[in-house]
Formats: C-alpha cells, structure tokens, sequence
C-alpha cells in the first residue's frame, strides 16, 4: 500500500518549512488563475480576517482552509513536485510578494517582523537564517508556459515592467493595488491582514511516495475554479512513458506544439482544445475496434484501459497527423484540396450536426497515404454523400444524437474497406419528400442555415468564403414588414427558404427590415456621404445577380402583336409589363 503524508499546515508553517522547496514540473498546463478568481480569493481571506468589517471580531483560534497541495518528493531534484494545487501555490506566492513589497518602508517591529516571516516563505535561508534572495523557495519548469520567467522574475524583484501582459503580471499588479486600497481604507487594520494568512490560513498537503501515487491522487481532484481536463492526464501518462524512454524533452516539445495548434483551431463547445483532439482520434480507434454502440465513453475511460496502454508513440505520431489535417481544412489550404472539395468542407461548417468531425477524422486517418495526403476525388465523392445523408436525416431524425447510430456503422465500413452506403438508414423518397414540402424552416433550426449555405455554395460562379466569416439569415422580406404594410397573401410565407439568404452579421445589419429596392445597394456595397467604400456580401448569389434567358415562355394568340404581362410572385407582388411581337 502506498504512502501518505497528510498534515494540514499553515501557511507560514508549509512555506517557510527549510526542507520544503517547490517544483512546478514541466507536463504541467500553463498559470491560468486571472482576476476573477485572484478577486475571490482575496474576498474570501478578507471576510475570514475582519468579520464584519471589524478585526477585534476575528477569533485567533480560527482557521481558513484554502485547499490541497498534492506533491511528491523529486529523488533528483529533492524539490516537491507539484502535481494537484499548482494555481492556487503560485497565486498565493504573488500574494506575500505583494505584501512583502508593501512592507518595504515601514520600519515599526510588527511590521518588520512580518516582512520577516513573509521572506522565509519566498526564499531558502542558510543554516543561521539569513535569506539568500537568488534562491526562491518555489521554481517552475512548464514547459508550455512561455511566461514562467516573469514569475520567477516578478518574485526576486517584487516589480512589473511594461512588458508583462502575463497572468502572472497582471494578477500581481491586481494584489498590489488591493493591498494599496486596503491600507488606504482600513490603515489600523493593515498589520492584522497579512499575519493572518501567514497563521490562520491553511493548507492541506498531500506527499506522496512515489510520482505514480500523486499522478492517482491528481487525477481524483480539481483546481479551485478549474476543472482538471482529461487531455491534462493523458499528458501525464505520455510524460511518464516518454522520460522511461529517454525522450521527455522530445515529449514536450510535440505537446506544447499540438497543445498550441489545438487551442488555435478547435472551439470546442466543451472541454478543452486538447479534449477535442482526442475525441476526433478516438473515433477512429473505436472503428478499428468495432465498436458500434450508440453510446460514447468518456474520454477518460477509454483510453484509461489497460492503463492506458494506447497512449504510446504511435498514439502521439497519430495524433501529430490528425491535427495537422484539421489545420489544413480550417486554413483552407489549396495545396492539399481542391476548390470543389474546399467547397463541401466550407458547406460542412455548417452542418447541423458535429459528428462529420469525427466521420472525416476516421476516413482521412484510414485512407491518408505515406505523405498523409488524400485522393481528392474520392475525398470529393465521400463528402457530397456525407452532405447528403446529414442534411436529410436531419429532417428525417431531428435528434441531437440521431446520426451517431448510422454513422458509427459507417465508420466501421471505413476501416475495413467497405463501401459506404447507409445501409441501415436509407430514406423513403415518398416520405422525405413530404417532409421537406411542409419543414418550417425556422430561424433556430441548425437545417435552415445549412440548407442555405449548400444553396449558396452550390450557385455557379460563388467564391468560397473565409472560415473566418460567420453569416447569419437574412430575411430578404422583412419579417416585420408585413406587419407594416399587410403584403403578404400568406403571412407564413416570411419564413419559406426562398425568403432567406446568408449574409454577413454587418450586412445583415445594415440591411435591417428596409425594402428589397432599399437593401440592394447594401448587399453589393455602396458608397456613403462620406465617401466612404462600404463592402457588400461575397455571397454572390446576391452581390452578381445573373440574368436567364427567359423565367417563363409566352406564345401570343395568331393575329396578335401586341400585349401585357402581369405577374403575381408569392409575397403577392404584381408585375406588369407591355411586349410587341
């Protein structure tokens, strides 16, 4: 049975202990604490230490608990790994460095034996006491974190240059102006604050024997205010395995890369970047297994099995390739995709469903070759069957989860060479071409605007957007328009897919209900008093209209050469106009 060492501490006692040095290991996550969370902490210790607002009211017997710290002892370095309690440490150190500062100038003994006491907490001392200010009592060694210099810098000199935008800086500057305010406010307080974090605010260190037991421990625990990520001990687990291996320096290289890419790329609606990532990946490895289950499992418990046995080189090669495939679809890279398959991955985006993510992660992982390169005119022919079958099912089988049954069949089929075909979801032509005939196709659907996006992108001659422009729905007949001037035949006609168009959230903007006449200078671009070039929509649907030959064929009565054609479209608009043959 594994070791503990459990014995809750002040924090003067955990500090300024001589055998007690900290080390932020390198598979660490970056510093991430930002003011709201230095606001409630400083909150929190403030209403502990003036109850009230009075500090007679304070009981000397009571005490704060700020949390856990779970370490272990580092045999090369003889430094306490820090493994759970990293951003509450670091923000507590800034926190007496702040004070430590402040005390500078004071000269009474009070003050001048908190200075003291604050000082032991920062830095080692010799065997008779007297600090060394070149050695911290705490170093960090994350690798991820291109900052952690200005902490350490920010804890020997106890100042912020205009150069620091770092968390570290930042929350730094927050406690040095709190502690400003504080003495400005409450000065008879002011000695009364500090001693009682140093002796009445406690810690909860856990030390563990060995890096494995605190890495289980960790994986049980959460940050004050940051949920611990899967992706963050699944680093841990690659971490462990690479050092065994002689490449920890290798290993933190690839991560803080793929690490930095996914954050770039992915926005995941939750868990982190990183998360996401593993998501895509795992779906793959899930077809290889033949696993068809509706139902996914966490992150965690999949790749935890057999402790984590597939988390391995090849896992982290992989994973490298994955990510370097997304980053060429969101940059819409040329040299890899054809402008026709660019543009199904452009209609993709807006899918109404995410699962295309995980469908084409596991064909391009299964059908990449030695260059991880794809056929594009398979890739174009797989994505235009994918576009069909989510954008019907999504009538068809309207559910948030609905396309994980069929497709994770299909994902097996991939894997083992098997076409594609939907087998066991194909539709009935009868049936969803009703549907489609009498689908409202509201607003807070996901299908309307994929539906148009696959219209916009399928006119002739339209260039392919940014991914970087979000549209939203344009109704080209104001909704409320026929409130005012009561046009409509059918008031429900506002919302047909004839009456909607994408456009970009400032076009659509500026178009706001006016008139169709009025609009149009705003969807091609106009010129203001100002002289000012206002761009209009790249959805050229609407910026070029196209002029057809004929819309209708009118053949005139013998002996007639002359006439007037009058037109009713569906907003109940009427047309007239004399021809002569």
């Amino acid at each position: 049975m594994s070791k503990l060492s459990i014995d809750q501490k002040t924090i003067e006692a955990l500090f300024s202990d001589k055998k007690t040095d900290f080390l932020i290991p390198d598979y660490q996550r970056p510093y991430a604490w930002e003011e709201k969370e230095c606001q409630q902490l400083w909150d929190d210790i403030f209403s502990f230490a003036f109850p009230d607002d009075d500090y007679e009211k304070f009981n000397s017997e009571d005490e704060y608990y700020l949390g856990t710290i779970v370490t272990f002892k580092n045999e090369g370095s003889k430094k306490l790994e820090v493994i759970d309690g990293q951003q509450r440490l670091t923000t507590l150190m800034l926190l007496l460095r702040a004070f430590y500062s402040k005390f500078s100038n004071m000269k009474d003994k009070n003050s001048i034996a908190t200075r003291e006491t604050i000082g032991k907490c920062l830095w080692k001392g010799d065997e008779f006491g007297n600090l060394n200010t070149d050695v911290l009592k705490i170093d960090s060694q994350v690798a991820t974190d291109n900052d952690k210099d200005e902490f350490l810098d920010i804890l020997r000199k106890g100042d912020v240059s205009d150069k620091m935008k770092s968390n570290y800086a930042k929350n730094y500057t927050f406690f040095v102006n709190k502690i400003a305010e504080f003495l400005s406010n409450y000065p008879s307080f002011f000695p009364y604050l500090p001693n009682r974090i140093l002796k009445n605010c406690i810690l909860l260190p856990i030390e563990a024997e060995s890096q494995d037991t605190a890495l289980r421990i960790f994986s049980t625990l959460n940050n004050r205010g940051l949920p611990l990520s899967d992706a963050d001990i699944f680093k841990s687990e690659f971490y462990k395995k690479f050092t065994k291996l002689g490449r920890k320096d290798e290993f933190i290289k690839r991560w803080k890369t793929l690490e930095e890419n996914s954050i770039k790329y992915f926005k995941p609606t939750s868990g982190t970047p990183m998360d996401e990532l593993f998501s895509r990946y795992m779906y793959y490895e899930r077809a290889k297994m033949n696993i068809t289950k509706s139902t996914t499992e966490a992150l965690r418990s999949f790749y935890g099995k057999d402790s984590y046995q597939l988390l391995n080189e090849i896992t982290m090669a992989n994973l490298e390739i994955l990510m370097n495939f997304w980053m060429d679809v969101y940059d819409q890279s040329e040299e890899k995709f054809t402008s026709e398959v660019l543009r199904q991955l452009f209609i993709l985006e807006y899918a109404p469903n995410g699962m295309w993510t995980y469908f084409l992660s596991v064909y391009f992982m299964h059908n990449r070759d030695e260059n991880n390169m794809l056929d594009n005119d398979k890739l174009y022919k797989f994505l235009k069957r994918v576009i069909a079958f989510v954008w019907a099912y999504a009538i068809t089988n309207p559910g948030v989860n609905a396309l994980r049954t069929p497709l994770y069949k299909e994902m097996n089929n991939i894997v083992n060479d098997r076409p594609i075909e939907y087998a066991d979801a194909r539709f009935d032509k009868a049936k969803t071409t009703n549907l489609f005939a009498n689908y409202a196709f509201l607003n807070g659907r996901p299908i309307t605007k994929s539906m148009l996006v696959w219209w916009a992108m399928n006119t002739p001659g339209q260039d392919i957007p940014s991914l970087s422009t979000r549209f939203e729905i344009e109704h080209i007949y104001a909704r409320n328009r026929n409130d005012k001037e009561n046009t409509l035949i059918q008031s429900s006609n506002v919302e047909l897919l004839g009456n909607k168009a994408i456009l970009e959230k400032r076009i659509n903007i500026r178009a706001s209900d006016y008139r169709f006449e009025d609009k149009k200078k705003y969807y091609l671009g106009y010129t203001n008093k100002r002289n000012e070039q206002k761009l209009g929509t790249t959805e050229r649907k609407y910026s070029k209209p196209s002029k057809a030959p004929f819309m209708f064929r009118v053949v005139p009565s013998e002996g007639v050469n002359s006439g007037e054609i009058r037109v009713t479209d569906q907003f109940g608009h009427t047309y007239t106009q004399k021809v002569e043959w």
